[in-house]
């Protein structure tokens, strides 16, 4: 079954930045989110994510289970000076699955390592996460939501301020999880990586510009609409 939005309104305070937003995201897809600044985007996917309350309408999840979805934020939204190891970090990936008071085992730090080799930075195990670069915390992120093994993936500006080589990698685990069935929707500001890369892609402003293919969803045309549509204050 399909995850739905069924008229749903997100509103701060009496503002809409969301509204009578209604589709759905097929299981196992892999959608691209994408539109101008205040278009609701990073609303949106909190909402989905559990963080945000719904005004109207409803969201349904298709009986997915809060341990069911990984959500990741901005990195301007995550405090690095925390004084955590680049692996406990990793570990915290474990949290939802298995509850809060965790007392480690060995095959957890196997599975941590496992991850931090898969995105390639494994010899930063026992550094502290404010050691790394951009680059490398966006890394570590990654095979955090790796741990997770969550059936809905929810990304918000994962290739924000990254290398070319670190968005390649990142692009390369997010195809995985792609072809292993799991749902995946990305908040994008680069229209070239949801051409290249996303089958699905909505146009948000506020509300759905287009919705679909991406072939058919990416135009010139729609993006401009969704422009000129928050130019307007509507």
């Amino acid at each position: 079954m399909p995850i739905a939005l069924h008229d749903i309104t997100i509103a701060y305070g009496r503002q809409p930045a969301v509204h009578h937003l209604s589709g759905q995201f097929a299981t196992g897809s892999l959608t691209a989110v994408v539109g101008p600044n205040g278009a609701g985007k990073s609303t949106l996917i909190k909402a989905m994510a559990g963080l945000l309350p719904v005004e109207s309408g409803r969201i349904h999840l298709d009986g997915l289970a809060k341990h069911d979805i990984a959500y990741l934020p901005q990195q301007a939204e995550i405090d690095r000076s925390f004084p955590i190891s680049v692996q406990d970090m990793v570990m915290m990936g474990l949290w939802r699955c298995r509850g809060g008071f965790l007392s480690w085992r060995r095959q957890d730090y196997q599975a941590a390592q496992q991850a931090l080799q898969a995105v390639g930075i494994a010899h930063h195990a026992h550094n502290p996460i404010g050691s790394l670069s951009i680059g490398q915390f966006h890394r570590a992120l990654f095979a955090r939501l790796m741990l997770q093994q969550a059936k809905l993936i929810l990304l918000d500006e994962p290739f924000n301020a990254v290398d070319s080589t670190t968005t390649a990698d990142l692009l390369q685990l997010i195809q995985d999880w792609h072809r292993q069935g799991r749902t995946v929707v990305c908040v994008l500001h680069d229209l070239s990586l949801a051409s290249e890369h996303f089958p699905e892609t909505l146009v948000l402003a506020r509300e759905a510009i287009a919705w679909g293919k991406t072939a058919q969803s990416l135009s010139t045309d729609t993006m401009t609409a969704a422009r000129n549509k928050i130019a307007a204050g509507y």
